[in-house]
């Protein structure tokens, strides 16, 4: 950011004025493409992170000169609906527009992290819902003393929340917050841009993906469709950030005002355990005015629970119950339906004689997918539940997936063979390294010139292992 001063002078009242101007600020490109670099994590196979990869440097620059030129404008989105675990409307961004959410999110997300309580679980690193069900448990032994005293748990949920953020109140808490918190040389740079994100309307000339009739399924509250300027997208970065930035005012309301000890938030569901019942029940009318007033939102009327902490607590995806915790009913359906979904089609090709049941993308789909309900559910005594959802693969997956001996994932058949051979490879090299020779006809014997009893090769193994 510079400033120029213009010095003129006032003829009528013999004044010498100074003027001051201020140019606008300018993106690099090495920060863009360090954005860059951080959003194709895990996207590289897909077709738009593959389309932009094959002109990487020309479309990173063309993307500079667009910011840096003042012409850049969001693109077209995406629109489609998923049915799993819930049915949702999603706006998958351009991914030029990824891009910049990235570069605004790498900025602003250690200065939100200073605002954010240690207790919101959403879109945070290391705190996910693992750290969320463990601070629950946490909290409720903490309460009850361990199981001792009544302990009672209100557990509440926002109606439609990302459908009803206002953008003018989202617009006005970030931009705020940026003026105040973020002191770099770019901050006008990042005003625009945040208020490009924010304001854009993602329904305008959208792609639709998914076939018309699902949108019949959808609640009218739950599309951006049928909201006008109010909701932000599902789907995109910013929107998970600035969603938990939204309610970071109602996150102090609720530990500094009404003084609440035991809450947390995970989204838009939160809980509050104590061991009065009717403390709790005198919460919902305040909390109801606070969301109304400050952030024009409403409680789910059909979301409200408060029960007795022995009788169990349901929350993202676990069932806990005095010391124990299960995963819940609706995270084993769908880990039930994806095993079905998929050896039907296996089954179906097979039946076909098809040379090849499946390709390369289906089965890193397929992995993928079955891994996510592993690493999910390896954390909970689930041992013979993984067990008996590997057995209910149709024998057509053998030749595609292996499973290790505590069904924590599956892999490729070929995957040890090669891990252990890139591993042998990096202890040959070692051993090179060290000055061993190969003095016998097979390969795996390795003597240094000073060493005949190969004494040595165990040091070489410790470094590497």
């Amino acid at each position: 950011m510079f400033y120029f001063c213009k010095q003129t002078s006032n003829h009528t009242m013999g004044q010498q004025l100074t003027i001051c101007f201020k140019e606008r600020s300018t993106i690099t490109f090495d920060d863009l493409h360090t954005a860059y670099l951080h959003c194709r994590v895990n996207k590289r196979q897909t077709a738009s992170a593959q389309t932009f990869e094959r002109e990487e440097t020309e479309n990173l620059t063309q993307l500079v000169n667009d910011i840096n030129n003042n012409t850049y404008t969001i693109g077209q989105s995406i629109a489609f609906i998923v049915d799993k675990p819930v049915t949702r409307e999603i706006f998958a961004a351009a991914f030029r527009d990824r891009i910049i959410h990235h570069w605004i999110i790498d900025k602003l997300n250690p200065l939100f992290e200073k605002e954010f309580i240690y207790d919101s679980y959403s879109c945070r690193e290391g705190r996910g819902t693992l750290f969320a069900v463990n601070r629950v448990d946490r909290f409720i032994r903490s309460c009850s003393q361990n199981y001792q005293k009544d302990t009672y748990v209100l557990k509440l949920d926002i109606r439609g929340f990302f459908m009803s953020i206002s953008k003018d109140i989202l617009w006005n808490k970030l931009q705020q917050f940026i003026k105040d918190k973020y002191l770099a040389d770019d901050q006008d740079l990042m005003l625009e841009l945040v208020e490009q994100v924010v304001m854009n309307d993602c329904t305008h000339k959208c792609y639709i993906k998914s076939p018309r009739w699902k949108w019949k399924n959808l609640p009218t509250d739950k599309s951006l469709f049928n909201r006008g300027h109010v909701g932000i997208p599902i789907g995109n970065l910013t929107s998970q950030v600035f969603a938990n930035f939204y309610l970071t005012c109602f996150d102090h309301f609720m530990k500094s005002t009404l003084g609440l000890k035991y809450y947390g938030r995970y989204v838009d569901d939160f809980f509050v355990i104590h061991n009065d019942k009717q403390f709790l029940l005198s919460l919902i009318p305040k909390v109801e005015a606070y969301l109304k007033d400050e952030l024009h939102l409403t409680l789910h009327p059909k979301k409200r629970q408060i029960g007795h902490c022995k009788r169990g607590m349901k929350f993202v995806g676990t069932f806990l119950l005095p010391n124990r915790t299960y995963t819940d009913k609706r995270t084993k359906g769908n880990f039930y339906r994806l095993i079905a979904k998929w050896n039907r089609l296996i089954e179906s090709r097979a039946g076909k004689n098809c040379c090849a049941f499946l390709n390369k993308e289906e089965t890193d789909h397929f992995q993928a997918s079955f891994n996510s309900y592993c690493g999910f559910l390896r954390h909970h005594k689930t041992y013979k539940l993984r067990k008996k959802m590997y057995e209910m693969l149709s024998p057509h997956f053998a030749p595609f997936f292996v499973t290790k001996n505590d069904y924590t994932k599956i892999e490729h058949p070929q995957a040890e063979t090669q891990r252990a051979a890139k591993n042998a490879a990096k202890i040959e090299q070692l051993r090179k390294a060290k000055g061993y020779v190969n003095n016998l006809p097979w390969p795996h014997c390795y003597y240094p010139e000073n060493d005949p009893y190969n004494i040595g090769l165990f040091d070489v193994q410790k470094e590497y292992f």
